[in-house]
């Protein structure tokens, strides 16, 4: 029905006779108690090694040669200061940390502006060049080994920090996961906007690609940091014994004859608290990232 209002007409629809007789919107839906339950199961087998090493690393080994203890005990601290006297545990945390730090910071940088490059500008080359990035992955990296640690001792980087750091400081799958990401996430015409009114392509990548990109980068900082955290081959042969990286330093304290399994586990539970803080401050970004991956699809 047509109703006219001095100059303007307003085309009034007839009420949808379907509605309100359907299952409902989207919107009204809520998971029921099956979705819960899986979920809430996924969440206690994701957190029960967690648990388990810090009920195991709260006894004594006597406690735990017979039935296995569910329940915290009270020797965890006293556990604690025995992996500080047998492991120089702030040394290598220290290590770890400068290491992880510095390798996460430098593969979301460089990341990202390869990726943004790759996917945004247009230069001779670029396909071949990307297909080329993506093939290193098929490569092992055991087959590097023994090339990379000639090449840091004709540097004179062995035994120091610089020969775990450097070969780390950019990676295929980054390039490969932001260069995707960037494709989607933002338009050609956003930035030949921005090109137009007088930004540089520093700027534009700066103010425009970064905000938009935030999510995926904080995904590929956490995997990275992650990654870095937990390497032990190649910090274990190229640093000195005396200085380690966590990884390397809790080898330590099962290479003996014995294995004390109580001492052994709060060293991992310390030493998994730092990927948790880094998990707790970037959650939100990463939450974001896969809600808008799930929206996109």
């Amino acid at each position: 029905m047509a109703v006219i209002h001095g100059r303007r007409t307003v085309v009034e629809r007839p009420p949808d006779k379907g509605a309100g007789k359907g299952k409902g919107t989207l919107s009204d839906r809520r998971p029921g108690f099956t979705v819960y339950g899986i979920l809430i199961a996924f969440i206690l087998g994701s957190a029960f090694p967690f648990y388990w090493s810090y009920v195991v690393a709260s006894h004594n080994d006597a406690d735990i040669k017979g039935d296995p203890p569910l329940i915290p005990g009270g020797n965890f601290f006293a556990n604690a200061n025995r992996v500080l006297d047998t492991i120089p545990f702030w040394k290598a945390l220290g290590n770890s940390v400068i290491v992880s730090g510095t390798v996460t910071l430098s593969v979301v940088i460089l990341s990202t502006l390869a990726g943004f490059a790759f996917a945004k500008l247009r230069f001779k080359g670029r396909g071949p060049l990307m297909v080329f990035v993506v093939a290193t992955l098929a490569v092992p990296t055991q087959l590097g080994i023994i090339p990379l640690f000639m090449t840091m001792s004709e540097l004179g980087w062995s035994g120091t920090l610089g020969a775990v750091i450097v070969p780390n400081l950019v990676t295929a799958f980054g390039v490969f996961w932001m260069r995707q990401y960037i494709a989607d996430a933002v338009p050609d015409e956003l930035i030949e906007a921005a090109r137009m009114d007088g930004c540089s392509m520093i700027r534009t990548f700066w103010h425009v690609c970064l905000p938009a990109v935030r999510p995926a980068a904080a995904m590929l900082g956490i995997f990275t940091f992650m990654t870095s955290w937990n390497d032990f081959l190649w910090p274990l042969i190229v640093l000195d014994p005396s200085d380690p990286t966590m990884q390397v330093a809790l080898e330590k304290l099962q290479s003996g004859y014995y294995v004390d399994n109580t001492l052994v586990l709060a060293g991992t539970t310390m030493a998994t608290v730092p990927i948790l803080i880094v998990f707790l401050v970037l959650g939100r970004q990463i939450v974001a990232g896969i809600m808008q991956g799930a929206v996109k699809g």
